[in-house]
């Protein structure tokens, strides 16, 4: 008599470990690309944040402070960007994801108030909880989806051997002397940008292909969206904290006119268009994770330091508006605004494959302003590049108009 082993349960679709509750986003449903308000709470410790990056920034012009702001506006928008895809695929609304996300909200908090003196006493705060943030965040992804999705199991496998191998430098740089901290930190921001610029490739494990991430492309496209709406809000945050410390004047008023007219006008470049024309690129995109790295994540970046800087420029406008030029405060008033055009000139390219002649004319603009800095003040710089940013928005519109393209027809 032949003994015959009972039959084994049917394996998971993706592997017997992690957690059992599908936790992804629901497929073919209102819930599929919708932004939670547990997101945007998340989001709300950003604008802290970045009003810290503005301060340091405002207070350390030099190179090395902006090399140290760079770097740490760029490890802040790698975060977000990081949370943002992990909340495109889990449902915030299930309560798991959402503990979660509010977790994380607390690091991320620890993340913000320590940014200021990143480089400084705070240096291992910093790096502990932005390390925390990232490895805690990847490895609840892969206990989450370990059963319900194998690919996106692997991916996130992926991507946390690669923030593991960037954590050491973070916090090795933050435990040496001060003289290897940014060098150190430099090489763990590119290990992180570098990783998803090759699939995130891990020797045994291979590459992530970008046809297999299945992205919610209209998500991706309202959370960079209202990113873009914090790091606005925040300008005008610093331009109100340095308008109510000064004694108000003609210049002082003036300052705080010409501040919210650049925020207009980056606003009205942003959203006028191009926000709709991004939405329905990724939306209609065969591989929508290929527009989510290059135009959500590499270009926005660009797009962010153009506002930080830029809430900078009028912080110094209104603080020193007849002062002598400086090379650091041209640069700080140009460079702002021509980060900002130059993001959206790239961000267009690659959406729409549009090459727009407004914003071209625009960083010519900008860079002739810049050759005549000297000769004036920063009020007066500052009412240049405010002129150019609204020149290029009026613009771009009066031509959108021309061709007879209006909000059904965006994109």
């Amino acid at each position: 008599m032949t003994r015959t082993s009972p039959p084994l349960p049917a394996p998971t679709p993706a592997g017997r470990f992690g957690i059992r509750r599908n936790l992804l986003r629901p497929e073919d449903s209102d819930g599929a690309d919708r932004v939670t308000y547990v997101e945007l709470f998340f989001d709300l410790i950003f604008v802290f944040a970045l009003t810290q990056l503005s301060r340091y920034l405002y207070e350390n012009q030099s190179w090395e402070g902006a090399l140290e702001s760079a770097m740490l506006v760029l490890a802040l928008w790698w975060v977000w960007v990081y949370t943002t895809w992990v909340t495109n695929w889990l449902d915030p609304a299930k309560l798991p994801v959402r503990g979660v996300v509010l977790g994380l909200s607390l690091v991320g908090f620890v993340v913000s108030v320590s940014i200021y003196e990143s480089f400084g006493d705070r240096g291992i705060v910093f790096a502990l909880a932005y390390s925390v943030l990232q490895l805690g965040r990847t490895a609840f992804m892969v206990l989450a989806v370990a059963r319900h999705d194998a690919e996106l199991r692997r991916t996130f496998v992926r991507i946390l051997v690669w923030l593991a191998l960037s954590s050491v430098f973070w916090i090795v740089g933050a435990l040496l002397p001060l003289q290897y901290r940014l060098p150190l930190w430099l090489i763990a921001l590119a290990i992180e940008y570098l990783s998803a610029g090759v699939g995130f490739w891990v020797p045994g494990l291979g590459a992530s292909g970008i046809d297999q991430w299945d992205l919610s492309g209209p998500h991706i496209a309202e959370r960079s969206a209202l990113f873009v709406i914090i790091a606005l809000g925040e300008s005008l945050l610093v331009t109100g904290f340095a308008f109510v410390a000064k004694e108000s004047s003609a210049a002082s008023i003036l300052g705080m006119l010409l501040a919210f007219g650049a925020s207009v006008a980056m606003w009205w470049l942003y959203f006028d268009h191009s926000e709709r024309a991004g939405a329905k690129a990724i939306a209609a995109a065969a591989e929508p994770g290929r527009i989510a790295r290059l135009a959500y994540t590499y270009v926005h970046a660009v797009i962010i330091a153009g506002i930080v800087l830029t809430s900078v420029a009028d912080k110094e406008v209104l603080t020193h508006p007849h002062a002598e030029m400086t090379l650091s405060t041209a640069v700080v008033l140009v460079g702002g605004p021509a980060l900002y055009v130059v993001g959206m000139l790239l961000f267009r390219l690659v959406v729409a494959r549009e090459l727009l002649v407004s914003y071209l004319v625009g960083i010519g603009a900008l860079l002739a302003a810049f050759g005549g800095a000297f000769v004036l003040t920063p009020l007066q710089l500052g009412s240049v590049t405010t002129g150019v940013l609204v020149l290029v928005a009026g613009w771009e519109t009066v031509v959108r108009v021309r061709r007879g393209t209006d909000d059904k027809k965006a994109g």
